[in-house]
């Protein structure tokens, strides 16, 4: 019989409880959406997958490293700061009246802050006044009296001496009066309470109607333009610290950098370890917008040496200590490293690298710790 001419035998249909029930249309739809799931998923898998094959095929795997000439940056915060502050003081006791500024203020060289007066200073300036008048009189009549003896002696009728006497008891009267003088202008200089240089005023000590005390601060004035940045230096770094350095000032929050230079630097060790430095500004016009009391970063440039630089990705940290993985013909082995300071995505090593050596550049943190699944068991 010729089997394969033979009609296929008539297919019996499947009457099986399972399939002939139909399936419910939010059953349906939940296995819908998760079989897309799996697929997006699967997808991302596999484009993933061949990102990374590209790019490590494109990827350099091992870097020739150079001596490059790096120049250290020596980093730390500083603060603006005035130089020096000024307080205006009440040479002489009296009740204050006229002030007319506030913290903030901007005042100029020779600007009226306040008078003093009340009844000890209306004494005093009685006091002053009466003796100038009395100093005056006693000239006027002391140049009376020698006209007159110049006369006597022309008609014989006074001595050489009497004359001499009365043209120095003039010049003694003159001089009183000279005192007397600078004795009133100082009463009235001590009514008027001035600004002695063109500042901002920091604080004020005193208010209208108060009754001062000789000596007594009524005003803190910051002079203009006498700012500058103070900033402390730990450790290493500041054994490089000397006057001349130079550097630059980010304020912090906006604003451009300002080119600096250390004018001091502190002998002694302040109370926190570190050594106090004081920076003044190269151009002391790019100063104007800084403010009293506002920080920023200040990076000095140190010396420059030259150093071998290796990508920054190339270096392994392990136990406490840096590692790079070393390319030679026997295979990568592990070669500790110092690193120095970094320069963009390139960091500097002190020691444990020579030039024209070879070091891992892609993934070498996975590449030296490969293997370590071998040495480590799950807990139960």
């Amino acid at each position: 019989m010729d089997i394969e001419n033979q009609p296929a035998p008539p297919t019996e249909p499947n009457t099986g409880p399972a399939l002939s029930a139909p399936l419910h249309p939010a059953c349906c739809g939940a296995r819908s959406r998760r079989a897309a799931a799996a697929l997006l998923a699967l997808a991302c898998l596999i484009g993933a997958a061949g990102r990374a094959e590209a790019a490590d095929a494109t990827a350099a795997p091992y870097v020739t490293v150079q001596a490059q000439a790096v120049t250290q940056a020596l980093q730390a915060y500083g603060q603006v700061e005035p130089m020096a502050v000024v307080q205006v003081r009440a040479a002489a006791a009296g009740r204050l009246s006229g002030l007319r500024v506030v913290p903030g203020s901007v005042v100029k060289a020779g600007e009226v802050l306040a008078r003093l007066g009340g009844p000890r200073m209306q004494a005093l300036a009685v006091e002053r006044e009466q003796a100038l008048r009395s100093a005056t009189a006693r000239e006027q009549a002391a140049l009376r009296a020698v006209q007159i003896l110049r006369r006597q002696l022309a008609g014989q009728l006074a001595t050489r001496q009497a004359v001499d006497a009365a043209q120095a008891e003039s010049a003694a009267a003159a001089a009183a009066v000279r005192s007397a003088q600078a004795q009133w202008q100082e009463v009235r200089s001590l009514q008027t309470l001035q600004a002695p240089a063109a500042a901002t005023v920091l604080a004020v000590q005193a208010a209208d109607g108060e009754e001062m005390a000789p000596g007594q601060a009524l005003v803190t004035l910051q002079p203009a333009g006498r700012l500058w940045v103070r900033a402390s230096y730990y450790g290493a770094d500041a054994a490089l610290l000397h006057p001349g350095l130079t550097g630059r000032f980010q304020p912090a929050g906006s604003g451009p950098a300002v080119a600096v230079k250390v004018a001091t630097v502190s002998s002694a060790i302040s109370a926190d370890g570190g050594l106090r430095v004081g920076l003044l500004p190269a151009d002391p016009a790019a100063a104007s917008g800084w403010i009293n009391g506002q920080w920023g970063r200040i990076t000095l440039d140190g010396s420059t040496t030259r150093r071998v630089m290796v990508p920054t990705q190339s270096l392994i940290l392990d136990r406490g200590q840096w590692w790079v993985l070393l390319h030679t013909p026997a295979g990568d082995r592990p070669q500790q490293v110092v690193p120095g300071p970094a320069q963009g995505w390139q960091t500097a090593i002190v020691s444990g690298l020579a030039p024209g050596q070879q070091v891992v550049a892609v993934d070498a943190f996975l590449e030296y710790h490969r293997g370590i699944a071998a040495h480590y068991t799950p807990p139960d």
